[in-house]
């Protein structure tokens, strides 16, 4: 099987500092990949550089897409990355706001990535945005309201579903659950998690929560001081982890 994105070498420096180095890696089609590390561990920066938010100093990022086959993305021009980042790749900030226009109305946000790949039919694109936000539990009755006068957990939820609405196939996630209360936390994590399985996405999940991991990621990367010092299939990592960084991780969740 091709793997949707191959990434071989990417390195990124801030001047003296190693932001990630050297991380090569495969993701396959359906496949849920989690990125795991205490603060500074570099699992944002790789997240940042894979998803085009950052340019890094080194490496490759290799995108199956559906015209032109394999194409690495740091090459691709402006354009060709902003149409990539509209319709085969997604992002879901950990802040919502930072993924959302607050002034304009839920559907409207939903309706907008829908207009940015072309759609113009007025009906056909609030159907489709009422058809999302139901899909994330948020009432038809909120279409019209404004992101403000939702609630964290709200927010979140229809900044996936403005992320979803045209069909992607590689989600990047950045602390998706973070900030959120438990009890929120895990109703996002199961709707993320029926999402996920439902639409067959390839998904890139950075977290310093292991259970968001345990539930979401097939497979985990640990990431220490920009290096990946452990990779593996998720459960066999987390319940038999080799390397001391690791055991200490778990060994820090086990105890509180």
């Amino acid at each position: 099987m091709t793997p949707l994105l191959s990434v071989h070498g990417l390195t990124k420096r801030y001047g003296a500092h190693l932001g990630c180095g050297d991380v090569s890696f495969d993701l396959f089609p359906g496949e849920v990949l989690g990125i795991v590390g205490e603060s500074g561990s570099g699992k944002s920066t790789l997240l940042n550089c894979l998803a085009g938010h950052l340019p890094p100093d080194a490496g490759q990022v290799i995108f199956d897409t559906r015209a032109d086959g394999q194409r690495d993305v740091l090459t691709m021009s402006e354009p060709e990355r902003r149409m990539l980042g509209r319709t085969d790749w997604a992002f879901v900030h950990q802040h919502a706001r930072d993924g959302l226009r607050m002034g304009v109305s839920a559907g409207g946000n939903v309706g907008e990535r829908l207009m940015a790949v072309g759609a113009r039919n007025y009906g056909d694109i609030r159907d489709s945005a009422i058809d999302w936000l139901g899909r994330v539990e948020i009432s038809e009755t909120r279409v019209d309201d404004r992101p403000t006068t939702f609630s964290g957990g709200m927010q979140q939820r229809l900044q996936i579903a403005r992320n979803l609405v045209t069909g992607p196939r590689l989600v990047f996630m950045d602390e998706p659950t973070g900030g959120l209360d438990v009890s929120v936390q895990a109703r996002l994590l199961d709707l993320l998690r029926g999402l996920v399985r439902d639409m067959g996405l390839s998904a890139i999940v950075v977290t310093h929560d292991l259970a968001v991991v345990r539930l979401l990621a097939h497979r985990l990367m640990v990431m220490k001081d920009g290096h990946v010092v452990e990779h593996g299939l998720t459960d066999q990592v987390l319940d038999d982890p080799q390397h001391a960084y690791t055991q200490l991780l778990v060994s820090s969740v086990l105890q509180v």
